[in-house]
C-alpha cells in the first residue's frame, strides 16, 4: 500500500482516508494502487467489523488526475478490458471493492465528490454527507463515460431518468440533492463523526449476522426472488445458535456489552 491511503484501526472499526489533500485526493496510478491494496489488507484484517471511507483535507476525492493518468499510459484499452480483481478491472475495483469488503463500509463525504470520486463514495453500503457537498457524475465533460462500477452500483439507489439526466449533463449538484435523489443515506454537518459512531455501533453487533446480511443485500440486486429466500434460508441455519448468535440472545438478556467471536 502506498501513503496515498492512511488505515487507523480501533475497537473493530478502520478508519480509511484517501490521503493527497493537496489535490483533493485525486485519482493518480499511486491512488489506484493505493486503494486496491488497501481494500486487500482490510479483507484479511482480524477482528475488523466495519469501515469508515473518507478524504483528508478539504475533499472527499475529486476523480481523475487526467494528467497524471495520461502522462502514465494508464487508462489504455488493455488495462479496462482485463479482468485483474475478479469481476472488475483495477479502475472498477477502486469503488466495486467496498461493495466486496465482507464488512459494511461507511462513507463520509465533504466538499468535492467528482467524477471516480462519487463512483467511489457509491460502493459504500451507507453515505453521509454534508450538505453542501459539491457532486457530479463528470465524466461527459471529458467526453467519457462512468466506467468504475457506478453504473453497476446506482442501479440500486436511484431512478433510471435521474442517473440518465445527472450522467448526460454532467451538471453539479449539492449533498442536499444527492440525498433526496437516494446517492446519500442521510446529511450531517460532521460527517465523519457521524460515520465513526454509527460504524462503533455496527462494530457492538454480532460480525457474523452483519457479514450475512451483507451478502444478502449484495445478491438482492440481482438475484431472482427463489435464489433470494433459499440464500435468507442458509445464512440463518449458518448463525443460528451459533456461538456468537448465543452471545448475543445471552447478553440481551443480561443487559450487558456482549463479547463476540471471529
Amino acid at each position: 500500500m502506498s501513503d496515498r491511503i492512511t488505515i487507523a484501526f480501533d475497537a473493530g472499526v478502520a478508519d480509511v482516508r484517501l490521503n493527497r489533500p493537496e489535490k483533493f485526493n485525486a485519482l493518480d496510478p499511486a491512488m489506484f494502487a493505493g486503494i486496491a491494496a488497501a481494500q486487500a489488507e482490510l479483507t484479511a484484517m482480524p477482528g475488523l467489523r466495519a469501515v469508515v471511507l473518507s478524504g483528508n483535507g478539504r475533499a472527499f476525492c475529486a476523480g481523475l488526475d487526467i494528467a497524471s493518468i495520461a502522462a502514465s499510459g494508464s487508462g489504455l484499452a488493455d488495462d479496462l478490458m482485463g479482468r485483474s480483481h475478479g469481476l472488475a478491472n483495477l479502475f472498477q475495483q477502486v469503488a466495486w471493492g467496498w461493495r466486496e469488503l465482507p464488512v459494511p463500509v461507511i462513507a463520509a463525504v465533504k466538499g468535492i465528490v467528482f467524477g471516480g470520486g462519487f463512483q467511489i463514495m457509491s460502493g459504500a453500503d451507507i453515505r453521509i454527507a454534508t450538505p453542501d457537498a459539491r457532486m457530479s457524475i463528470m465524466e461527459t465533460k471529458w467526453g467519457l463515460v462512468p466506467d468504475m462500477a457506478g453504473i453497476a452500483l446506482w442501479r440500486t439507489l436511484v431512478r433510471d431518468d435521474v442517473l440518465r439526466e445527472l450522467t448526460y449533463t454532467a451538471r453539479e449538484f449539492s449533498g442536499e440533492e444527492a440525498a433526496r435523489h437516494g446517492f446519500v443515506t442521510r446529511l450531517a454537518t460532521d460527517p465523519l463523526a457521524e460515520a465513526l459512531a454509527l460504524a462503533r455501533d455496527i462494530a457492538g453487533r454480532s460480525p457474523d449476522a452483519v457479514r450475512g446480511a451483507k451478502r444478502l443485500y449484495n445478491l438482492a440486486a440481482d438475484a431472482d426472488a427463489a435464489a433470494i429466500l433459499l440464500a435468507e434460508s442458509r445464512e440463518q441455519a449458518a448463525v443460528m445458535n451459533a456461538p456468537n448468535q448465543v452471545e448475543a440472545v445471552t447478553a440481551n438478556m443480561q443487559k450487558r456489552a456482549p463479547v463476540f467471536r471471529d
